[in-house]
């Protein structure tokens, strides 16, 4: 997966940067072309002469004493991948806020490659909110993580932070770089729809739509053509075409004009809709309306109902127990369904972080541990290559 393919290798200023000879050593074994840059912090723990004699060519250390005209920018075009390792909070900030200011962060933002960090820090600056608020940026931008994972940290401390093992990064590595669903159109519905109840109100939830971006990065990540029908406000992914809805019928009627190889429904469309919604806003001196209901579309069961040969995965946000979901899963006629108890510290609306359980259609389950979001879209994108035989 790594033979004949051109690798950036950024190291920045922390400890850990002793490690990334080593990844460039096993890089080179894979049979990657490997170019390092590095910030003037890793300088400061490790030579510039040690990667220029590991990768036969002088790493780019400074934007204006290189003899290229554009140095970042032409690095940045040559790489097919840029691995970042250690990537150290101040180098996480500066991509998360687009901060040129060094070589390594401005072919961070030259690049159009996949970029893959592997963060290592302190425990506590891992924790740091404004280092979480960074992440959560960066990865909705679409570049991918490893770790940090926990174990022995600079100055004899013990806890998360230490960045990934080479040969860690290595297989991440490849993984990224392997495309399955290229070819494929993948549809996926997010955020929680609203139903008017006059022009000012609405009926909804307090869905965020961040599981369905999540999601709908992975399958661009993964080669997809991607079709993103959303209620949410979020910043599109990269590589999604986006269509912007409020109610389950617009929703409906963009998704009835898509025609996917695979579905997946994570948004949280609401059951019922006013029978009439009010043409004028309702007044409190009036006194309290009267609300007649009806039930929305469904919209999931009207792609199933397609009969077209198209891998569908519902999602199941409840309030209780997984039975309700693996009813459903049986009676939507799903490939797979996916729940989480939106009650359950961690794994509610409007959360970085979730906590599912993937359920077959034979109603057997697989209850995974809380993870990133960015983390369940990956595994479960996953999945689906797998099952399909990608």
């Amino acid at each position: 997966m790594l033979s004949g393919r051109r690798v950036v290798l950024g190291v920045s200023g922390g400890v850990a940067a002793y490690k990334s000879a080593y990844l460039a050593r096993r890089l080179l074994e894979a049979g990657a072309e490997v170019r390092v840059v590095m910030t003037p912090a890793a300088q400061r723990f490790i030579g510039a002469q040690t990667f220029a004699s590991l990768t036969g060519s002088h790493p780019l250390t400074d934007l204006f004493e290189d003899p290229s005209v554009s140095p970042h920018t032409e690095l940045a075009r040559w790489a097919e991948l840029v691995i970042v390792a250690p990537a150290t909070a101040a180098t996480i900030a500066r991509l998360a806020h687009g901060i040129a200011d060094n070589a390594l962060a401005a072919t961070l933002l030259a690049t159009r490659a996949p970029v893959v960090l592997a963060p290592a820090m302190h425990t506590e600056m891992w924790e740091h909110p404004a280092t979480r608020r960074n992440i959560s940026l960066i990865e909705a931008d679409g570049h991918r993580i490893i770790g940090p994972f926990s174990g022995e940290l600079a100055g004899g401390d013990v806890g998360i932070g230490r960045v990934a093992e080479p040969e860690e990064i290595v297989e991440f590595a490849k993984t990224v770089l392997h495309r399955p669903l290229e070819g494929l159109t993948v549809l996926v519905t997010a955020g929680g729809t609203r139903e008017a109840l006059d022009p000012v109100r609405y009926l909804g939830n307090r869905s965020s739509g961040k599981m369905g971006h999540a999601i709908a990065a992975a399958a661009a990540q993964r080669g997809a053509h991607v079709e993103l029908v959303t209620t949410s406000s979020l910043p599109a992914p990269p590589g999604a075409n986006v269509h912007r809805v409020e109610s389950a019928q617009e929703m409906l009627e963009a998704v009835e004009k898509i025609h996917p190889d695979i579905a997946v429904f994570a948004a949280a469309v609401a059951d019922f809709r006013p029978a009439q919604a009010a043409q004028d806003k309702l007044s409190r001196s009036d006194g309290p309306p009267t609300l007649v209901l009806e039930p929305t579309p469904d919209i999931l069961a009207s792609v199933v109902a397609r009969g077209d040969d198209i891998f569908v995965v519902g999602f199941a946000a409840e309030t209780g127990g997984v039975e309700r979901a693996i009813e459903k899963a049986k009676r939507k006629g799903v490939d797979l369904m996916v729940y989480n108890d939106v009650t359950a510290p961690g794994s509610g609306f409007g959360t970085d972080t979730n906590q599912v359980t993937l359920i077959e259609p034979d109603g057997t389950v697989d209850r995974w541990p809380q993870l990133s979001k960015a983390e369940v879209a990956s595994r479960l994108m996953e999945i689906v290559a797998n099952r399909l035989g990608r």
